[in-house]
């Protein structure tokens, strides 16, 4: 597997790849890898020739009172999982590699979506997330880009700034993992000690508790999120950030489930937000 710290050693790699004939995928991670990464890799190295994971904390993303110092890193780790599971090279660049210091352009996308769920409490994060990803997607220029469900906002996002610029890149979604006892797999999860992680799991039993509903009939919105918060707030470590009932396309709050909705929550357990969700595609529960 190829190190890269630098964009010019990334497109050479991809300009070799591509003069033969080979298709390329792009990972983007922030480092800290664990079995939902893995999974990601997993699902390029199925669908491409090369696959290129970058692994590196983007500060735009962060707001001013958030967790961009404390952020847990490990590349000798990240490097030994991406190895493992068959990626062609690691982007592993410092800051400056990615911001000039005089860095004035951001993509942004001007609509209701990003200011909805995750949006309303980190108000520049998905300006930073666009920002990032597009700049990767013209470093990498990949045939295909591998997001996880679990970050279903930024990934209704990417799917959108790919359609309003015309990248001429596939985004796929790939499906939750989650620990043995339910918990979805997350980079935080480090932050919680033994105590909050037993609390955390208020998160995946009110997932389970709104998928149940909407697999017995039920498509109240109200009704849903209503159960889901009684299940969080029976934890008293739990603080709740959002429950809510959305457009899978749009993020825009419904108050029927009728098919293309997405059913998300954040929460806070102690100082640590973590974040979960299931989608509803017709009769299709996931």
């Amino acid at each position: 597997m190829i190190r890269a710290y630098t964009k010019a050693e990334v497109r050479e790699a991809v300009r070799q790849w591509k003069k033969e004939g080979l298709t390329v995928g792009l990972v983007p991670t922030m480092g800290y890898l664990h079995e939902g990464h893995a999974s990601l890799v997993d699902k390029a190295v199925s669908m491409c020739d090369r696959v290129v994971v970058s692994d590196f904390v983007n500060p735009t993303q962060f707001g001013p009172n958030e967790d961009l110092e404390s952020y847990p890193r490990d590349f000798e780790r990240d490097c030994a999982l991406l190895e493992e599971h068959g990626a062609s090279l690691v982007f592993h660049p410092e800051p400056a590699e990615m911001y000039d210091p005089d860095a004035a352009t951001f993509v942004e996308i001007l609509s209701e979506m990003p200011k909805q769920l995750c949006g309303k409490t980190r108000p520049i994060h998905f300006r930073g997330v666009c920002t990032v990803v597009s700049k990767l997607f013209n470093i990498v220029n990949p045939d295909k880009a591998f997001f996880g469900q679990k970050d279903a906002q930024q990934l209704a996002i990417i799917r959108k700034m790919v359609r309003d610029m015309c990248y001429d890149i596939e985004i796929v979604g790939c499906p939750i993992i989650r620990e043995d006892d339910g918990l979805a797999k997350s980079s935080r999860n480090t932050y919680l000690s033994e105590a909050e992680r037993s609390a955390a799991l208020c998160l995946s039993r009110a997932i389970f508790l709104g998928k149940d509903m909407v697999k017995n009939g039920e498509t109240d919105a109200a009704a849903i999120k209503a159960a889901m918060t009684r299940e969080i707030e029976s934890e008293p470590l739990a603080r709740i950030d959002y429950v809510e009932c959305v457009d899978g396309s749009t993020m825009m709050p419904v108050d029927t489930i009728t098919g293309h909705n997405l059913v998300a929550i954040a929460v806070y357990i102690g100082k640590t937000r973590l974040i979960d969700n299931f989608i509803v595609e017709g009769d299709l529960v996931q």
